[in-house]
């Protein structure tokens, strides 16, 4: 059966911009994209080189933002307002592929994780950089449930997409940050950059070591600053957290994050994070940033089985109570082996039920 422990501080899983070597070895480069902070820190060129390696991160990191910007013009709002008209749109082999395997992730999570709902995602009033209180009304949620946008709904043929469901809108907000973490990644090991950490506000990805010791990330308190733990993150590993504490709204004494199940219209109460860490490939970052969503949606009850169709070793859940629920292996991470981690059980597909 999983095991559930409570921490003294309800701990979620960020990145901590700190390596285990001399400070002066380690340079920063920051930015704002995607509607949060972003950080690249790099490892052993000099100052100049490192901010030049780091800017052509942020260029790219800005040209993916203007591209598959929700409600700003771009080119995922061109193939929405398509999709709208009934019309076929000519994508090209990036968003192709990037579609592509969103849909495929829909498919494995049994659609818990839905880029298709982006309709419901603007009802809600969380298509806008200004979150307000609010809420919509009862009957336009029933209506777009109704609806079913689904990413099924999408149809490839080369380049060109159409949409059997004039409802869909896609909004990548929890899946595109992960695809420029990956791209992050490629751009710095062409540049043969030794070691990089490259946070992009809550998802993070390693390229090497800065030193002798790894990178790490720190667990802190998602109601605070403090932080309770770290975890040692290794070359091409990242971790994604989902949270229910950076853009939502209050109303009525009840939090409203902007993480929606299609299957109900509502936002998810239940959970406070979902951390997880994923490795290999050329696509850790993507996974790192989408399969968070899924465990997210199907909340405490159903978050182990879940974990276990996505094939994730390493996932940590909070409650909306402060409860602590996790794989073996991501206790066994974040207790930096002090002991605590070993009489954590993982979970079983008969706890879930």
């Amino acid at each position: 059966m999983m095991q559930r422990r409570r921490l003294l501080a309800c701990a979620v899983l960020l990145p901590l911009l700190a390596a285990c070597t001399a400070r002066d070895e380690v340079h920063h480069v920051q930015g704002h994209v995607f509607g949060t902070q972003v950080e690249v820190s790099i490892y052993g060129p000099s100052e100049a080189e490192a901010r030049e390696q780091g800017a052509a991160v942020l260029r790219e990191f800005d040209r993916l933002h203007h591209k598959y910007h929700a409600w700003q013009p771009s080119q995922l709002t061109a193939l929405n307002d398509a999709i709208a008209r009934g019309e076929s749109f000519d994508a090209d082999e990036e968003m192709v592929g990037l579609l592509r395997s969103a849909a495929e992730l829909s498919a494995r999570s049994g659609d818990t994780f839905n880029p298709a709902i982006g309709r419901l995602i603007r009802l809600w009033g969380f298509q806008k950089n200004d979150i307000t209180a609010g809420g919509p009304p009862a009957e336009e949620v029933d209506r777009l449930v109704k609806a079913n946008p689904r990413m099924a709904d999408l149809h490839f043929d080369g380049n060109r997409i159409t949409s059997s469901n004039r409802a869909v809108m896609l909004d990548l907000g929890g899946y595109a940050k992960g695809y420029a973490l990956d791209r992050a990644a490629q751009i710095l090991r062409r540049a043969n950059v030794k070691a990089a950490l490259v946070n992009v506000g809550g998802n993070a990805i390693a390229l090497g070591q800065p030193g002798s010791r790894p990178w790490m990330v720190g667990i802190r308190n998602p109601r605070g600053p403090e932080m309770v733990a770290r975890v040692a993150l290794h070359d091409n590993e990242a971790i994604g957290t989902s949270g229910d504490y950076e853009r939502y709204f209050m109303k009525d004494g009840k939090r409203h994050a902007h993480i929606i199940d299609a299957r109900t219209g509502q936002t998810v109460d239940l959970v406070a994070s979902v951390t997880i860490i994923t490795s290999g490939g050329a696509d850790a970052g993507l996974r790192s940033d989408g399969n968070s969503k899924p465990l997210f949606v199907v909340g405490p009850q159903g978050w182990c089985g879940m974990a276990q169709r996505l094939d994730l070793k390493e996932a940590m859940l909070i409650d909306a109570q402060g409860e602590v629920y996790a794989t073996p292996a991501m206790m066994a991470r974040t207790d930096q082996g002090n002991g605590n981690g070993k009489s954590v059980r993982g979970c079983t597909a008969a706890r879930n039920g």
